[in-house]
């Protein structure tokens, strides 16, 4: 089809351009390459094979958005489909007489009828899904202008974001799908109209080239040449800006889920990266703990930014953002990718270490408002880790004695100095036993199958203390031999850490761990979703062997399971709706044993919109509950008890009154100690005492069982130093 001069210009085109477009992405090796060491990844052939397989399912595009989703799936599809419809076009302009259209039974070349037809009709199809899809998007971003593209103000972005080049992305992206997929697209109809004939597998390009009709032989070929240069010429054009622009996801996502995170979801990345020459575990000797410069983070952090779809997905699900804060994880992504774009080639060709400080990237202000939920990363469609990058900012802030909250600041010396944050000597950590009617065994004296790790909240804050106690009831009502470290034990350190005082952290875990390795016990159960995140997931380093870490909603159920618990009194006049702790189920995958306790007690439960993988967060996480002053807007913990209310909206008695349930009747069920203080301040907050009652599950649990009070023990003093 094309003319000698036609596949010369071409094939030039062709070498400049793709050789542009090949160092450019040999540049984004080098960038990534750049940063600091992580972790080594095991099986990374079959992590990326699996990784590829997910993304050409478009699996991670639906864990949030559906209708969305489903329109960009309609361009993924298409276009990924497309790379086989431009080598066949290439072929069609440089093969003389080489052509699809109706079954190839017109070409110079033999090809199986079926199979041509089954290309020709996914083709058909999929070019008016992609226009379709790209012209939603289009319309939504510059007609809709629809508010989950923008950021809050305040959020720290790059000048050139703040100006609007991600909108003039965006268009010269669309536009040049557009143009391409709709060029090849007339191409194929204007083929049609030159038979004069339509192909019932190209239904689409049939209906278009009834436009067409009435074109001369020289109208045919011009138009013809015209669309087939429209649709592989712009590719050429393309290449060079296609490694700046956001569209370089396409390639880099499925890498960078594939070269993801592979230790647990409750285990940081060290604050020391590992040096090269070691086998992963060490640090090296000349790193300074966090970042605070770009080329401080490590090369997935550095990759992150080259996957970001910049579709603000994590900011729906980040509290800090929705509550009207600074923090936006979307905006730390996208201000590394234009920070590196600004200085490109001396990043990747010659090698400087460009120390762009982080504070370009985000604020000071937005690092402290992060709760480590890990919202932003499970819902990522691309493998993104922003949270990763705010710890590891907060580490060298920490290190470098930057301000800090002066609550945070008054609890992190509470800590350092008594092992909780309540500023309570250790010998007050077992005074909560004092209320119990039975002894509680230290395990560092006397053998005991369970150690309760009772945890900071939950062993001295006066609202939390009482349901510590019914714990204790419960646990010796079922018979369960347990006990506890007593002064011995220490917080966890897990918001220790992820505040970015990895110093402490170690010291608590070093202290813990030498409590631990005095006790007599085999596994070990805790009420706190943190405690348990940081023993199971972040002590490895510490102990010498691992116990058994579970939560005590599992430890419950199995008693129920076992006939050691039996419900008594069945609580079916309660309507509740179940909240999922972060640190429980998203960070730990623990969602069936509280669902299966409140079905066993036969309560009518609920669901909220936002639970399991997709619960929001109570706000206290990452140091938050530590803060010396609130931040302004509604805090997530108020949100969440307004979804609470909204889900258990009594039912209209049919004539459109309202029939308002019996006072305690709905309950916001928890299984945390901090989510008990958090809920049960913004149920205050919001006004709706006697709508709703916050409840841990322990609670639900002594009621159905018909209390929990022991037989006195003969001859055992109650309460004591454990």
């Amino acid at each position: 089809m094309l003319t000698s001069i036609e596949r010369v210009l071409f094939i030039l085109m062709a070498l400049a351009l793709g050789g542009l477009a090949g160092a450019g992405f040999y540049g984004i090796y080098r960038i990534v390459r750049s940063g600091r060491s992580a972790p080594p990844r095991q099986n990374v052939l079959s992590n990326l094979i699996r990784a590829a397989i997910d993304v050409l399912l478009q699996k991670p595009m639906f864990r949030s958005r559906p209708v969305l989703s489903t329109f960009h799936a309609f361009i993924f599809f298409g276009f990924s489909f497309y790379f086989l419809v431009n080598v066949t076009d290439v072929l069609e302009g440089f093969i003389p007489g080489f052509e699809l259209v109706y079954g190839g039974q017109n070409s110079s070349i033999s090809l199986p009828a079926g199979l041509v037809n089954l290309f020709n009709l996914t083709a058909d199809i999929l070019s008016v899904l992609t226009l379709l899809g790209m012209i939603v998007f289009l319309v939504r971003r510059f007609l809709a202008h629809d508010r989950r593209l923008k950021f809050n103000d305040g959020v720290l972005l790059n000048p050139k974001v703040a100006k609007g080049w991600i909108g003039y992305d965006s268009l010269i992206v669309g536009v040049f799908i557009l143009l391409h997929v709709g060029s090849r697209f007339l191409g194929q109809a204007l083929r049609l109209a030159e038979y004069g004939q339509s192909d019932p597998f190209m239904p689409f390009a049939s209906l278009t080239a009834n436009l067409f009709t009435g074109l001369s032989e020289g109208g045919f070929t011009a138009a013809i040449h015209t669309t087939w240069w429209l649709a592989l010429g712009l590719i050429l054009l393309f290449l060079p800006y296609f490694v700046r622009s956001k569209h370089i996801h396409l390639m880099i996502a499925p890498i960078n889920i594939g070269l993801g995170k592979q230790t647990p979801r409750g285990e940081l990345d060290p604050a020391t990266p590992p040096a090269a020459h070691t086998n992963g575990d060490e640090p090296a000797d000349d790193e300074d703990p966090g970042a605070r410069v770009l080329q401080d983070l490590s090369w997935p952090r550095m990759l992150d930014a080259y996957a970001c779809i910049m579709c603000n997905r994590c900011n729906d699900v980040c509290p800090a953002h929705s509550q009207g804060l600074v923090l936006s994880p979307a905006a730390v992504e996208v201000n590394k990718r234009y920070l590196i774009n600004e200085d490109f080639t001396a990043l990747a060709f010659k090698g400087d270490r460009i120390d762009k400080p982080l504070t370009d990237v985000i604020s000071p202000e937005a690092v402290w408002a992060c709760t480590t939920c890990y919202a932003c990363v499970r819902v990522c469609p691309v493998g993104n880790e922003p949270m990763a990058d705010i710890v590891d900012i907060r580490r060298r802030m920490i290190i470098e004695g930057d301000e800090l909250d002066s609550g945070i600041q008054t609890a992190l010396e509470s800590l350092a100095k008594n092992g909780n944050w309540f500023g309570k000597g250790s010998r007050g950590r077992s005074r909560w036993t004092k209320g119990l009617e039975f002894k509680v065994k230290d395990v560092t004296k006397e053998e005991a199958e369970y150690l309760w790790f009772v945890g900071d909240t939950a062993s001295f804050d006066a609202r939390v203390t009482p349901i510590t106690q019914t714990v204790a009831r419960v646990l010796k009502r079922a018979g369960v031999d347990f006990g506890i470290l007593g002064r011995l034990e220490r917080n966890s350190g897990n918001d220790v850490r992820r505040v970015g005082e990895e110093g402490l952290f170690e010291q608590l875990a070093e202290d813990n761990a030498a409590a631990l390795g005095k006790g007599q016990f085999q596994k070990i159960v805790t009420t706190d979703p943190h405690s348990l995140n940081a023993l199971r997931n972040e002590y490895g380093p510490f102990v010498e062997s691992q116990w058994p870490v579970l939560h005590y909603t599992n430890l419950l159920l199995d008693l129920f399971q076992s006939g050691k618990l039996n419900v008594t009194h069945p609580l079916s006049h309660y309507r509740v709706t179940y909240h999922d702790p972060c640190y429980l189920g998203r960070y730990n995958g623990e969602f069936s044993a509280p669902r299966q306790l409140l079905e066993l007690m036969g309560v009518e439960l609920t669901e909220m919109p936002r639970n399991c993988e997709n619960s929001y967060c109570c706000g206290a996480g990452g140091g938050q509950i530590w803060l010396g002053s609130t931040p302004a807007g509604e805090r997530p913990a108020e949100n969440r008890i307004r979804e609470a209310l909204a889900t258990l909206a009594p039912p209209s008695n049919g004539d459109g009154n309202v029939i308002e349930p019996d006072d305690g009747q709905l309950l916001f069920v928890v299984t945390c100690p901090k989510d008990v203080i958090m809920y049960t301040d913004a149920v205050k907050t919001t006004g709706n005492e006697g709508k709703i009652e916050v409840r841990d599950m322990i609670q639900l649990v002594e009621e159905a069982i018909g209390g929990a009070m022991p037989e006195p023990e003969p001859e055992t003093q109650s309460g004591g130093e454990a």
